[in-house]
């Protein structure tokens, strides 16, 4: 089953980017372009993880990161082109699970998806031993 993945990020150029490199590695991608859009989707048709930019106008990631985590625990994966520390640090804690800096290769930036979903599923569902 296709992972669904939601992105925001007010880039549709990177978004068809993104959509062509992870295309054929089981994934699902609903792009919006604004954090109130992607809040929305968020509610409306939940994901399986998020990634979202910092750098957006009206609404930046930290704000999104926060506002989602008002209501899911999704798993957010920052992507974005700022590298300092103190970003870093910010998106973790307004709420990110994870942070890549772009550009990213898609294995990379699939198999980090990937890990996310999976510990969410074990968290939701426990191994009994």
């Amino acid at each position: 089953m296709a992972i669904r993945v939601l992105l925001i990020d007010d880039d549709p150029d990177f978004s068809l980017m993104l959509r062509t490199l992870l295309r054929g590695k089981d994934f699902q991608l609903r792009a919006v372009f604004d954090g109130e859009e992607g809040i929305q989707a968020c509610k409306q048709e939940p994901p399986d993880v998020v990634i979202c930019d910092l750098l957006m106008p009206n609404m930046d990631g930290w704000e999104v990161c926060r506002r989602i985590r008002q209501f899911s625990d999704v798993p957010i994966m920052i992507l974005s082109a700022l590298g300092a520390p103190a970003s870093v640090a910010r998106a973790l804690d307004a709420g990110a699970d994870d942070y890549l800096i772009k550009p990213v290769r898609a294995s990379l930036l699939a198999s980090r998806l990937r890990a996310l979903v999976r510990r969410r599923a074990l968290v939701e569902e426990p191994v009994s031993v």
